[in-house]
């Protein structure tokens, strides 16, 4: 990975997971932002969708508007090794065809803000992923923010569960196997994307991802029927959502490291609150905003980087 004295960084098992040596400044944070406005909105979208259309249609949807978007983009219509197509399919099944059908799934029984507001695990469980992957132990500053970040997750879903409060718990677990998707895949997809780039890596994974969606997807547009709401919203989650948020989230991860680049997730609950109030008239409890407001306070202890750098 090009690094700022001009030296390439090889990315190892060792190293895989943790920070790169490069500041979390002023461009990281914007990136940061564009993911979590686009990616908080994407609950939204999802929400206006299964008014319309069956769960299955939502990641076949998804995927074709966001692999027309990535195609527009000469970099992503690269070729990969032979040797590495069965691991880039391999991500495409784990980080898009699983979690893109089961957050439509959830939120058939959980609230959009809600669905937002556990998303923003997933910086917790990619800490949990990169120790059990590079077998290193975090740093204590951040396993601290861990605790508080899981904190801040326990007092949203149990704030949330139960009668007139936005959640299920099947919803709520549906939700949490989705982020553990995200999180393993997270760690796993940098070396690929370092070898071949950001756009060609994503472009080939949900190529990949739309192929093994089909299987649910074609059969459930029989039992969906069309209304331009759900249209523009599949459009929007497709070509923002798994198109252009996608590409930021992937150079945030070779520009800052695993970890550190999950940061914009951490804010996608206030994004998703704040139009699952305006747009969905959802409710959520004080409980799960105080929740919501610890999460913010372990993305900042995240986001400063370890001393020690592979």
């Amino acid at each position: 990975m090009p690094m700022a004295n001009g030296k390439n960084e090889q990315v190892t098992k060792s190293n895989l997971g943790r920070d790169t040596a490069q500041q979390f400044g002023p461009t990281e944070w914007g990136m940061t932002s564009a993911v979590a406005l686009t990616w908080g909105a994407s609950f939204l979208f999802i929400a206006i969708a299964i008014d319309h259309v069956a769960t299955g249609v939502v990641p076949i949807a998804r995927l074709g508007f966001g692999a027309l978007a990535l195609a527009c983009f000469p970099a992503a219509r690269k070729r990969i090794d032979k040797s590495d197509i069965v691991r880039v399919a391999l991500l495409g099944l784990v980080a898009m065809t699983i979690p893109f059908y089961l957050y439509p799934l959830a939120e058939q029984s959980v609230s959009s803000s809600i669905a937002g507001m556990i998303n923003g695990s997933i910086p917790i469980t990619t800490v949990v992923a990169a120790a059990i992957l590079t077998r290193n132990m975090p740093s204590a500053r951040r396993i601290t923010a861990v605790v508080i970040g899981f904190v801040g997750i326990a007092l949203i879903s149990f704030g949330s569960v139960g009668d007139g409060k936005g959640a299920s718990i099947h919803g709520v677990l549906f939700l949490l196997a989705a982020t553990c998707c995200y999180a393993f895949t997270s760690i796993l997809s940098r070396e690929m994307q370092v070898k071949y780039g950001t756009l060609t890596v994503l472009l080939w994974q949900e190529l990949f991802a739309l192929l093994f969606s089909l299987p649910l997807g074609v059969p459930a547009m029989f039992d969906s029927h069309f209304a331009w709401s759900a249209f523009f919203a599949l459009m929007v989650l497709g070509a923002l959502g798994t198109g252009f948020a996608y590409v930021m989230y992937g150079m945030l991860m070779v520009r800052a490291g695993a970890v550190r680049g999950v940061i914009g997730v951490f804010f996608t609950p206030v994004v998703a609150t704040i139009l699952g109030l305006l747009f969905r008239d959802e409710k959520v409890t004080a409980l799960a905003v105080i929740g919501m407001c610890v999460v913010l306070i372990g993305a900042w202890l995240t986001s400063r980087p370890d001393k020690l750098i592979a």
